[in-house]
């Protein structure tokens, strides 16, 4: 006990301590916060009325940045693969990042799901012994549950392995590759349950489509990593963490395979909308073509289109994907490119036209813009804090000795 709590009094004296460029970078992560704390403290007071989401669209942008984030957390996998199950050393030396970006991602997830619910004092209802949760039948209760699982397996992992190093002992791996293993199954059925939420929908016949897991989990595999390769590389820059040239190079093919295999998924079901030519071909024209007037969401859907294939391209082939300016360009791109798809290309063509044919054309509130900045600066502060403790432990500038001198 007295080792783990001098281990905790040495990470926050980590974290409170830095140069001029972290403590600049953490003050504006905090003003950020604090806007957009102010943001849903207006919104807790008037409602959702301060948002632009009314009955006919009722899921909007903080679904779809959930989504989106849901997807960041599950492709922590990608690096546990090729490290665990195929024992690749460039990799397995980065995984402990990919973690704490999956901890960063899921914290954020659970913040949008708590500013989209009118009254998050009613989240006690998914809570046992507190409420009725409706588990098995309920797949948000499902959502919940697997979501949590994930949040607290990585969380143990993190905790041992940093742990461990701080008292300069190596990991067992009686406890680590059990961890390890099980977390993939977990990250693969955080993104299953999510699209199963979707898709379970009957009244909802834009996300009806059983390939629709499979489309949630490839974007993911493109999205996710994205966001890790240019992590990797300012890490790399600014704390000087030996990131290995070959550990980007691998992760940057393995996400060329899932930007093929998300291009493909999207292909066959837009063919499918179309060349069946039902009625529920609606939603899909609304979002590609428009109805009549209303095309709000056109731009954004051949915009995403245009950046995922073109980020599938320098992703392709071998010269640009090893070159870090078309790299970083590609990881760019397919990151805007998943996020338009898993936000505005999903969640509002769901509900546009609603379910009495009316179209009401959704647009974010500045207010909601605040409120997801200000729950973005918070997954970053919680990704800063951790790599802020990690890579002291990893140099071996923070361990027990050292804690204990200080």
């Amino acid at each position: 006990m007295r080792s783990i709590l001098g281990f905790l009094s040495g990470c926050v004296r980590q974290i409170l301590q830095g140069g001029r460029a972290y403590r600049a970078w953490v003050l504006a992560l905090l003003g950020i916060t604090a806007v957009g704390a102010a943001a849903y403290a207006k919104q807790f007071h008037d409602g959702l009325i301060a948002t632009n989401m009314r009955d006919q669209v009722s899921w909007a942008f903080y679904v779809g940045n959930f989504t989106f984030l849901v997807g960041v957390a599950a492709a922590a996998v990608l690096l546990v693969i090729p490290a665990y199950v195929y024992q690749w050393k460039p990799i397995k030396e980065v995984v402990l990042l990919g973690e704490l970006l999956a901890i960063s991602a899921l914290a954020m997830c659970l913040l949008f799901v708590t500013v989209d619910v009118g009254r998050p004092d009613r989240l006690l209802h998914m809570v046992p012994f507190f409420g009725t949760p409706n588990w098995p039948a309920s797949l948000l209760a499902w959502d919940a549950l697997v979501l949590n699982i994930y949040l607290l397996l990585n969380v143990v992992l993190v905790g041992y392995i940093l742990f461990k190093a701080y008292r300069r002992e190596p990991t067992s791996n009686r406890i680590l590759v059990p961890l390890v293993l099980l977390s993939i199954p977990v990250a693969i059925s955080t993104h299953t349950v999510t699209a199963f939420l979707y898709n379970g929908m009957a009244s909802r016949p834009y996300w009806n489509a059983s390939i629709l897991a499979p489309r949630f989990i490839a974007s993911a595999f493109c999205s996710g990593p994205a966001v890790m390769l240019i992590l990797f590389q300012i890490l790399r820059r600014t704390v000087g963490l030996p990131i290995k040239d070959q550990a980007i190079w691998k992760v940057a093919e393995l996400m060329a395979y899932a930007m093929f295999l998300n291009l493909f998924l999207l292909g066959a079901e837009v063919f499918k909308e179309f060349y069946s030519a039902t009625e529920h071909t609606l939603f899909t024209r609304y979002l590609w073509f428009g109805i009549g007037e209303h095309r709000a969401l056109v731009p954004y859907a051949w915009l995403s289109l245009i950046c995922s294939v073109t980020a599938f391209v320098l992703f392709l082939v071998p010269r640009t994907r090893q070159n870090l300016v078309t790299l970083n360009l590609g990881c760019v791109l397919i990151w805007a490119g998943v996020y338009v798809e898993k936000g505005m290309g999903l969640v509002i063509p769901g509900m546009t036209p609603d379910t009495l044919g009316e179209i009401y054309e959704y647009r974010p509130t500045l207010n909601e813009w605040c409120i997801a900045a200000g729950i973005f600066s918070i997954g970053f502060l919680i990704f800063t804090f951790l790599v802020k403790i990690a890579v002291p432990i990893f140099y071996g500038t923070f361990h027990v000795r050292a804690a204990g001198a200080d």
